[in-house]
């Protein structure tokens, strides 16, 4: 009997930490708004107490030039390649999110304040200014 008590309250307190404290780190697949076809793989880690993604891999389109450079990017990252840049910037993990920083559209060179999260296991990356705001599902990549 309090072998199955205690695998029991084993196996309820590894779901409940998996659930709570699911993470954003790894390798994610980006999908096109524009196509519904997979985009891009940003790698996001953590450095510090902070967390930033990375682009690692493009699924280039047949008309596309292959190793591009951020021309519209307006920063540092101006006239940079894509693969390898730092989209995401020093989030912070509070509560169930991860917020405070911010994410570059290398496409549009645009910057917006950035918040994520995790619901059913699909990562959603959210992209604002001010009340207005866009919302991408990422999904976990190999």
């Amino acid at each position: 009997m309090k072998t199955h008590f205690f695998g029991l309250a084993v196996c309820i307190g590894l779901l409940s930490s998996a659930c709570l404290g699911q993470d954003i780190v790894g390798k994610w697949k980006t999908i096109d708004d524009e196509d519904g076809k997979p985009r891009s793989v940003v790698e996001i880690y953590k450095q510090g107490d902070k967390y930033f993604g990375k682009i690692t891999e493009i699924f280039y389109r047949p008309n596309e030039t292959p190793d591009p450079l951020c021309d519209k990017c307006s920063d540092e990252r101006k006239g940079k390649k894509i693969i390898g840049m730092v989209i995401i910037r020093n989030l912070e993990k509070k509560g169930n999110e991860f917020k405070g920083g911010d994410i570059l559209d290398p496409k549009t060179g645009k910057i917006y304040d950035c918040k994520l999260w995790i619901e059913n296991g699909v990562l959603k990356v959210r992209g604002y200014v001010s009340f207005l705001y866009r919302t991408q599902s990422w999904y976990k990549h190999p």
